[in-house]
């Protein structure tokens, strides 16, 4: 018994980390009067980097807590791009935080809090903790939202976001004790044993997966569940809005991979059917809703509904070509997304935060440096070869196309090249309209490193990709060994 707990406990060692971790942050920033938030901000990102190194010192450990929890190569993966996501924004926050009235310790501790909750997320393999790790995410979430409290907008958007929020995860807990009173269980494992066996399927198990998977649709903003992102979006405070754009996102749809392909994976037509729609919607709204707007953080959020409908593709296909183009997708957005953040938070004229896209006018004269930097992540998130938003685009339209996909393909070419408008008019008002008033110099000793890196990533992805590629391919195979349809042909024979 005592070896079991222990086992347990090693398995779990990046949570317990993190945990710990939150405490003593803020024991930390009550004793630290002077330069509290700094200081608690390199804490934090020192945690991230400890955490990484103890995500794959037991790789793929398997299910521990009698089930609750579970460690494979996919799990570390998406830990890992979850971590860099948190670092980086944290690091491109404390400019930000000096400046604009977000000094306060609790800022990184709540990043730290939202961070575990997501690991809870991942590594999740029942419905009980699915609905822990989710609620731990969401409650730190919707205080760093609103967490400019003598700020409008930034009020408004926490509110929002909290209400509907609260109706997304009572959905996902309505299809959770749906799903329990018909199946008998919460057990991912147990699900998926009795769901795959060819037995009479109730009715009730259906309409429980389709609140769970309306309740994962709201996390990673997929239409007609999108509603919240663009006006919490452009109220949040830009550092945060950056966190919400990457690391939930990726946590969210690693949850709604497992979820899927492991407990209702049995299920695989009648999600599949779910998933091909909000796939189609996300990309064809992402495309037209962008189009007439004029802020740069209201712009961005449709940006991510469409680029959450391109990742949709991937798991529409339901096998490990699918799932690995996924990962590989959501390892490049995170790089683009977070460079493009870096960007936007360089936006100040006259000590204040700009945040129209007309600001950007003549950038190309005035900050040619910066302007070069954001005009590489436009044209990758076009989808422009040779830059990394291409080969993203590239590996799950593929995984459609093999898997006879092909009006979701055909959809997915066609509303990029709709979207490819919106990013290429940021770069011709950058090079080609008359200059407005230079941003303020410098731009931020934080900021610049993190755009530099990311810029050289999104340029130079196809020089050097081989280790995100075998890795992302390790982290498919683990989740999904078979595709799902081999996987339903095999137990009904």
């Amino acid at each position: 018994m005592h070896e079991l707990l222990i086992s347990d406990l090693n398995a779990i060692l990046p949570e317990l980390w993190l945990a710990l971790s939150a405490m003593g942050m803020l024991m930390l920033g009550v004793f630290t009067k002077r330069n509290a938030t700094r200081l608690t901000v390199w804490v934090a990102v020192a945690v991230f980097i400890v955490a990484g190194f103890l995500v794959h010192l037991q790789p793929g450990s398997g299910s521990v807590f009698d089930g609750l929890v579970i460690n494979d190569t996919f799990g570390d993966f998406m830990k890992t791009l979850v971590l860099l996501g948190a670092g980086l924004t944290l690091i491109l926050s404390l400019g930000f935080i000096r400046r604009e009235g977000m000094d306060r310790f609790e800022f990184p501790v709540l990043i730290v809090l939202a961070t575990l909750g997501m690991f809870v997320m991942i590594s999740a393999n029942d419905l009980l903790s699915l609905y822990v790790g989710l609620e731990m995410q969401s409650l730190a979430l919707y205080v760093c939202a609103a967490f400019q409290r003598d700020n409008l907008r930034s009020s408004e958007a926490g509110l929002k976001y909290f209400v509907l929020g609260a109706v997304a995860s009572g959905m996902l807990l309505y299809g959770c004790s749906m799903v329990y009173g018909f199946a008998g269980t919460t057990s991912f494992e147990l699900l998926a044993g009795n769901l795959g066996s060819g037995s009479d399927l109730s009715v009730g198990v259906i309409v429980g997966l389709v609140f769970i998977a309306a309740g994962l649709a709201f996390k990673i903003s997929a239409v007609p569940f999108h509603m919240w992102t663009p006006d919490v979006y452009e109220g949040a405070p830009t550092p945060v809005t950056a966190f919400f754009s990457v690391a939930p996102k990726i946590a969210a749809m690693a949850l709604m991979m497992r979820v899927l392909t492991g407990p209702f994976g049995g299920l695989f037509d009648q999600w599949q059917q779910i998933v091909f729609l909000l796939a189609v919607a996300s990309m064809f709204l992402g495309a037209v809703g962008a189009i007439g707007q004029s802020n740069i953080k209201r712009l961005m959020a449709y940006s991510s509904i469409g680029h959450v409908g391109f990742a949709l593709v991937g798991v529409a296909a339901g096998t490990a070509q699918g799932i690995n183009g996924v990962a590989i997708y959501l390892a490049i957005y995170l790089v683009m997304g977070v460079g493009t953040w870096g960007c936007i938070l360089a936006m100040r004229r006259g000590g204040t935060m700009v945040e129209q896209i007309s600001d950007l006018a003549g950038l190309s004269r005035t900050n040619p440096k910066l302007a070069l930097a954001l005009a590489i992540f436009m044209f990758s998130m076009a989808g422009i070869p040779p830059l990394a938003g291409f080969f993203g685009k590239f590996y799950v339209f593929m995984a459609a196309v093999n898997e006879g996909l092909y009006t979701l393909a055909v959809v997915g070419v066609l509303t990029s090249v709709i979207g490819a408008f919106y990013y290429i008019r940021i770069v011709k008002i950058m090079y080609f309209d008359e200059p407005a008033d230079a941003f303020d110099a410098p731009m931020g000793r934080e900021v610049w490193p993190v755009i530099t890196l990311t810029a050289a990533a999104t340029l130079l992805f196809f020089v050097y990709s081989g280790p995100l590629l075998d890795s992302a391919t390790a982290a498919a195979s683990s989740l999904l060994p078979m595709p799902l349809h081999s996987v339903q042909t095999s137990l009904l024979q």
